[in-house]
């Protein structure tokens, strides 16, 4: 029986965070993964420089053997309507490949891995849990994304219960006649709203690398959106015309809509898009799947630190409060992707968003600077402050 001080259940950004976290304060810590690092992830996939000073990334030495894609300017607009283009004077975002990233991630977190093992089995037992019946841990944290096997232990309603964000997208290595006949800037990524504003998709160019995809809250829809968005790319000369057929899909909750509880049980609770937490507007998930793993860490490593046996009923709910103190508090009625006025036809909110996301102003200060970076928000203390 293998046993640790805190089973972290998924190596993503999340889970890699937080147990890099704990074992700066001492914590012995075990990464459980079904999947075998690296594994594919696509994802549009960029991070702020919040997200870096978070992480105390030395971006030269990650650049040296990975994709590292700074980003300087952005396009933004309905679909089949003129863009605005926005740019900077410096990067204010940088596109990695997720494949990467969280191996990367993974390796330098110093944890023990097992990968390649799924989550069967936990049960609770006096002062611990047991988990595949070879592992004791004394806190279980979930940290397996939207469809993370701890959240659904614990009653997640996956694909009834929640109000889910779809998503379909791919990632692929251009070659030379591909690249050639691309018209997406790697430094300006193009991000075009459904005229709904249910939804909206991307393009990113990463070097050689070139990722689409459309995200929306009404998944029935969803492929015929996908369908639409890549025709008029492909009209408008933005993509080679012979993008891949098969798009990966998949699905997350925004913070402000999400049910899931922060901490579960005395002994578990779950960080990243296993608790729901991408940001409402933009539906990003790396920063605050990042931070939740950092504020996580420090609360469980200060009950570990208290209590020999089993904890107590309330020692880990300090993690639920320091979350909604960085986040805000949920509200289902928070709209996601752009507010408009209510209770709006679907023309006058076409016609609000067509005025608004022509805007320069608006585009650049609201749209990009607090929707997509939250330069606003100021980076959590880096994870490796002296400890």
């Amino acid at each position: 029986m293998d046993t640790t001080d805190v089973l972290i259940v998924g190596g993503g950004p999340a889970g890699s965070t937080c147990a890099r976290v704990l074992r700066d304060l001492g914590i012995d810590v075990t990464v459980l993964d079904r999947s075998a690092f690296p594994r594919d992830k696509v994802c549009a996939g960029w991070i702020t420089p919040q997200v870096v000073e978070t992480l105390a990334l030395d971006l030269d030495d990650y650049r040296s053997r990975r994709t590292l894609q700074p980003i300087q300017a952005f396009r933004t607009g309905l679909i089949g309507e003129l863009p605005v283009g926005t740019r900077y004077d410096r990067p204010v975002s940088y596109g990695i490949r997720r494949s990467e990233f969280d191996h990367y991630l993974l390796e330098r977190s110093g944890a023990r891995l097992r990968l390649g093992e799924p989550l069967a089995s936990m049960v609770r037992e006096a002062d611990s849990w047991r988990v595949n019946d070879s592992i004791h841990a004394r806190v279980v944290i979930g940290a397996g994304g939207h469809f993370c096997p701890v959240a659904r232990q614990f009653g997640a309603q996956l694909g009834s219960g929640e109000s889910v964000i779809a998503a379909q997208e791919f990632e692929y290595r251009l070659d030379a006649r591909q690249a050639a006949e691309c018209a997406i800037d790697p430094e300006r990524p193009e991000l075009y709203f459904c005229d709904d504003l249910k939804g909206y998709g991307w393009c990113l160019r990463k070097g050689d690398w070139l990722n689409v995809g459309l995200g929306r809250e009404d998944k029935q829809r969803l492929s015929s959106h996908v369908d639409a968005f890549c025709d008029w790319l492909k009209k408008e000369g933005r993509v080679p015309p012979d993008l891949p057929a098969r798009f990966k899909g998949h699905a997350y909750l925004l913070y402000t809509q999400a049910p899931r509880p922060l901490v579960i049980d005395q002994g578990a609770l779950l960080i990243g898009d296993a608790a729901g937490l991408a940001y409402a507007q933009s539906g990003e998930g790396i920063r605050p799947a990042i931070e939740s793993g950092v504020l996580a860490a420090e609360v469980v490593a200060g009950a570990l630190g208290r209590v020999a046996g089993r904890l107590p009923p309330g020692a880990l709910d300090a993690y639920g409060q320091q979350v909604e103190a960085r986040f805000g508090r949920r509200s289902p009625q928070t709209p996601a992707v752009v507010p408009a006025p209510t209770p709006p036809t679907a023309r006058w909110r076409a016609a609000v968003a067509r005025r608004l996301l022509a805007n320069r102003w608006f585009s650049r200060h609201v749209v990009i600077d607090r929707w997509f970076l939250h330069g606003q928000q100021p980076a959590l203390p880096s994870i490796a402050r002296s400890r």
